[in-house]
């Protein structure tokens, strides 16, 4: 993370109350693939693509009604990747990293959770009826005409919205 610096999980989470946690998790399993039908595969990731065309890992703020990071970032990936994510739970195990963004106010936590391979594709089939999902991204360039806010979607992710949503710019269903 550009601008940011490392710190242990205790001394993130007695930064106090002014300061913000996000959690996302790394989520994985064994795959004994073949890439092009040659080269061996090792595992299988799941990332999405965010609002500002990058790929990321699935997660979001912990909520102050959320009783650990666990909690919210548990409670995040049932909103983003549906019930399936219901299956398994990401625990204080699971957790690799944090890092606390410098002036901003926010911790960054990071967490790597193995599935199994049976897991990890009913995440993947069910996360398109997921409450939340595709929230991340709008339509590029393109300003919602019933939005409340003004500034355009980032650019490269026009091709990502289903039709009938501006997803997080704006929430409508207006087809752009």
């Amino acid at each position: 993370m550009a601008g940011s610096r490392r710190l242990e999980l205790a001394e993130a989470l007695a930064l106090g109350p002014r300061w913000r946690h996000a959690c996302h998790a790394l989520l994985y399993a064994p795959d004994k693939g073949l890439l092009f039908g040659r080269i061996p595969l090792r595992y299988a990731v799941l990332m999405q693509m965010r609002f500002d065309g990058r790929l990321g890992f699935p997660g979001g703020f912990v909520d102050a009604q959320d009783d650990s990071l666990e909690d919210g970032l548990n409670r995040e990936l049932r909103e983003e990747l549906g019930e399936a994510a219901a299956a398994f739970r990401v625990e204080r195990t699971d957790y690799r990293s944090s890092h606390a963004a410098s002036g901003q106010r926010v911790v960054a936590h990071f967490y790597a959770k193995r599935l199994t391979p049976e897991q990890l594709a009913a995440v993947e089939a069910g996360a398109p009826r997921a409450k939340d999902h595709g929230l991340e991204v709008g339509p590029a360039g393109r300003s919602c005409p019933t939005s409340i806010r003004s500034r355009p979607c980032p650019p490269l992710l026009w091709q990502s919205l289903t039709v009938g949503r501006c997803w997080a710019w704006c929430g409508c269903p207006c087809i752009p």
